[in-house]
This record gives structure tokens, C-alpha cells and sequence, in this order.
């Protein structure tokens, strides 16, 4: 098999979260620039259906639900009439996340009255590991039932799970909001437990950690603020905060048979942040 062919989902089936916007919605388009037919998911229905409407007419096979990654039954009928429409799962990305606010520390070096872990509000806490992590748990779960289903239409076996982490799940980040990181730590372990368990179903499941990318997540505040993003362009030792465009070529090789002897795994993704340049 020719190196290129490796990298090759022509007519498998993917099913993306949170894909919107954003890291989602790079990776739902790389799933169909390769080729893939692809759901994209959002609790923010009306975006997954806009951009499900622009991807049909430029002549990609695609389709949309809403959908909220904290709710168990959501995520399974969501799942199913994927494969009804598909004939299956070949590929999931579970990367539907939120953000958390402010960590105890700003930019600016002042703390933040709201991000102290004896005034954080538990409502968030409780909210973000719903999400952030239980959200995850749910996908997974459902995207490897349908995986193990007998008799899919393409007659594939197995399956790839890429699921979103955090660089932040790695190191501490004082102006990340408490949550988000415990969360994230939480994925890639679970994933780490989940390709031991997985590998005997030919189910592959490894995680994507970025760092700094240009996204909606925190209001937008690096599309909308200049300076800020000047800041962060500054203390990325590649020079600059990334555009989701950058994780389109991970997303396929994490999807396709170019990585059929890696699972669980992670890739961080982040400019070279957790060298040390702005610890």
C-alpha cells in the first residue's frame, strides 16, 4: 500500500461534537475535504446546521444534530440515527467542551476575586465536569457501542476515537478557570484506560491536546482583542497562537489507517507552550 493510500477515509462515516465552530468544526471539515461522510453536532443547533448547510453545497456529504454532550440519552439517539443514515461509525471526535473563566490568576498579574478555588462557584465546577469530562465519557461510550455493532453497511470492523484534551491537562494554568484542567487530565486518562480496553475490538482511541488556538471558546477574546492577541503571539516559541486550519492534518492521520498502531495515546499540539518559554 503506497504511503498516501494510509491516510485514505473515502466512505467511512464520522460523527463529530461541538463542531459548530471552532477546533469542532476544523475537524468536521477535514473529515469531509478526505472524503468522509460526516454528522456534525453542536448544542448550538443552529450553527451545526449552518455549517452543514455550506459544507453540503460545496458538494460534501453531510448532515447535523443538536446536541448536549451532558445528557446520556441526547448523545445515544444522536449516535444512532448517525449510523441509520451511515450504516455505521468508523470515526468519533468527542470534542464538544466549554469554557470555564477565570483562573486565579489574569494576564495582567492580579488575581481574580471570582477564580479562587474557596470562592469558585460550584454551579460552574459542577457544570464544566459535566461537559468537559462526563460529556467525553458519554460520547466514547456510544461511539463504541455503535462501533461493536455487527454487520455495518462498508463491512468494517473497529473504529478511530480522537478526543479533545488540553495542554492544560498536562501543566498547571493559573489563569485557566480550576475546572477546565482537572477535566482535561481526566480525558487523557480515560483514554489512556480506554485503548487497553478497546484494543481487543480493533477500536483506536488516543487524545489531541492543544494549546493556544484562535477559537470562540472564552467569548473570542483572542479574535476580538488585538492586544491580547499580540501577547500570546509573544510567548509561543513558534511565534504565533495557532488557527484551527493547523489541526486539520492531525485530525486525519489520528482518523485514518495512518495511525492504525497507535492508540491510547496523546499528541499535544502547541507550538512548543509546554517547552518552558513562559513558565
Amino acid at each position: 500500500m503506497a504511503i498516501l493510500d494510509r491516510f485514505d477515509i473515502k466512505g467511512r462515516s464520522a460523527l463529530v461534537t461541538g463542531a459548530a465552530s471552532g477546533i469542532g468544526l476544523a475537524y468536521a471539515e477535514a473529515m469531509a475535504e478526505a472524503g468522509a461522510m460526516v454528522t456534525l453536532t453542536d448544542i448550538d443547533g443552529e450553527g451545526a446546521e449552518r455549517e452543514a448547510a455550506r459544507l453540503n453545497e460545496a458538494g460534501y456529504e453531510v448532515r447535523f444534530d443538536r446536541l448536549d454532550v451532558s445528557d446520556f440519552d441526547a448523545v445515544a439517539a444522536v449516535f444512532d440515527a448517525h449510523a441509520k443514515a451511515y450504516g455505521g461509525l468508523d470515526i468519533a471526535f468527542a470534542n464538544a467542551g466549554i469554557d470555564t473563566g477565570e483562573g486565579f490568576w489574569n494576564p495582567a498579574g492580579h488575581r481574580n476575586p471570582a477564580g479562587q478555588v474557596d470562592t469558585y462557584d460550584p454551579k460552574r465546577w459542577d457544570k464544566s465536569i459535566s461537559v468537559n469530562l462526563s460529556g467525553v465519557f458519554y460520547t466514547v461510550s456510544n461511539a463504541v457501542r455503535v462501533m461493536k455493532q455487527p454487520g455495518r453497511a462498508n463491512g468494517r470492523s473497529g473504529g478511530s476515537i480522537i478526543c479533545t484534551a488540553s495542554n492544560a491537562g498536562l501543566v498547571t494554568e493559573p489563569i485557566v478557570g480550576l475546572p477546565y484542567m482537572p477535566a482535561k487530565a481526566g480525558v487523557l486518562h480515560m483514554v489512556r484506560a480506554l485503548g487497553l480496553e478497546l484494543a481487543e475490538f480493533r477500536i483506536r482511541i488516543n487524545a489531541i491536546a492543544p494549546g493556544p488556538f484562535v477559537t470562540n471558546i472564552g467569548g473570542g477574546w483572542l479574535k476580538k482583542d488585538p492586544v491580547a492577541r499580540k501577547a500570546w503571539d509573544a510567548i509561543v516559541p513558534l511565534g504565533a497562537v495557532a488557527e484551527t486550519e493547523q489541526l486539520k492534518p492531525l485530525a486525519l492521520l489520528l482518523a485514518s489507517d495512518a495511525s492504525d498502531y497507535m492508540t491510547g495515546s496523546h499528541v499535544v499540539i502547541d507550538g512548543g507552550m509546554m517547552l518552558g518559554k513562559y513558565q
